[in-house]
């Protein structure tokens, strides 16, 4: 494979916003990504944004308007669709008790509690849970306690 564009991971996500401003506030305050770039519509709205958390990024996106129009396939938070999820997140994190306390503190809906998950002597062990941002994404979030062996 040839390298990706710098700065650029190989896999990024876009997530549906009922509001997309709000919601890249609450990911700052709930699970501490970046703004790398974001870029206003004429209508006020966001066009196009960029969150990182460490090499990680995903973009933000705000449900109607152009949008759907101009990818060809509409986009909708979970919440404006009975909560259905088609896709869910999963992060590696340095400390995950403390990031699960920013989160539910933030107000994430904690759907899997923390704890931790062996998956064998010849697998790995990670603590982790798994949480429902005010759109309705599901995230889980993790720390790598034991490596398989080489």
């Amino acid at each position: 494979m040839k390298p990706t564009p710098p700065g650029w991971p190989r896999l990024s996500s876009v997530l549906v916003s009922r509001d997309a401003r709000a919601a890249i506030a609450w990911y700052q305050q709930a699970f501490g990504f970046t703004v790398q770039i974001l870029v206003d519509a004429p209508d006020g709205r966001v066009q196009h944004s960029e969150l990182c958390y460490g090499d990680a990024l995903v973009m933000v996106s705000e449900q109607g308007g152009d949008r759907d129009a101009r990818f060809g396939a509409p986009g909708r938070a979970p919440v404006a669709v009975q909560g259905v999820n088609t896709q869910s997140l999963f992060v590696y994190v340095d400390e995950v008790d403390a990031h699960h306390d920013r989160a539910l503190a933030a107000g994430a809906r904690v759907t899997v509690p923390l704890a931790d998950h062996d998956y064998g002597p010849e697998h790995w062990q990670d603590r982790g849970y798994a949480c429902v941002d005010p759109d309705g994404h599901l995230w889980w979030f993790a720390q790598r306690l034991r490596n398989p062996p080489a």
